[in-house]
């Protein structure tokens, strides 16, 4: 049996994988946010957004095994654009995976949502993630000096990008 690497939509049943994720202080700096979060709140949040056109939530999985969040928020119909988010699970980092999910959402975000930009904020001493984004095809387009306080400290940031005729140059 081949092992199929994937996304699906975020279900009530995955929260407990996700408050775990939002919990796990290696994680949360990386997003510039505290590991605090409740199951109530996140089940809460997902009520609210269950019928949400601004973002899409999906679940990395390999077969029946959940490997991470992704996400596609903010999105505006009218600019044609969304930010990109992933979330891999400290259990299944360094195997691979973030590449070909940051592939998937980008290709749901292009030939799906018919977006024209696709774009994502990261730690500048985040590195590991910095490459994959790379090699998905994302460059970088604007330093953020001192943009969010973690842990402690001001971290710098960037924004990273992609136009919609670039990647289907880079699929061609």
């Amino acid at each position: 049996m081949t092992e199929q690497i994937g996304l699906r939509a975020l279900e009530r049943d995955d929260l407990s994988f996700i408050h775990t994720l939002k919990n796990n202080p290696a994680i949360m700096p990386l997003w510039f946010e505290e590991p605090y979060q409740t199951l109530a709140k996140l089940e809460d949040e997902f009520d609210k957004n269950i019928a949400n056109p601004h973002q899409r939530q999906f679940i990395l999985q390999k077969n029946d095994e959940k490997l991470g969040l992704v996400e596609l928020v903010s999105i505006s119909s009218i600019h044609r654009k969304a930010e990109f988010t992933i979330m891999i699970d400290p259990m299944h980092q360094g195997n691979g995976y973030a590449y070909p999910a940051t592939r998937l959402a980008m290709d749901y975000a292009f030939s799906n949502l018919n977006l024209h930009k696709l774009y994502l904020i990261a730690d500048k001493k985040n590195k590991k993630a910095i490459h994959v984004y790379k090699k998905a095809g994302f460059y970088h387009t604007a330093d953020l000096p001192h943009e969010y306080f973690v842990n402690g400290s001001y971290h710098d940031a960037i924004i990273m990008s992609i136009l919609e005729d670039e990647y289907w140059k880079m699929n061609k």
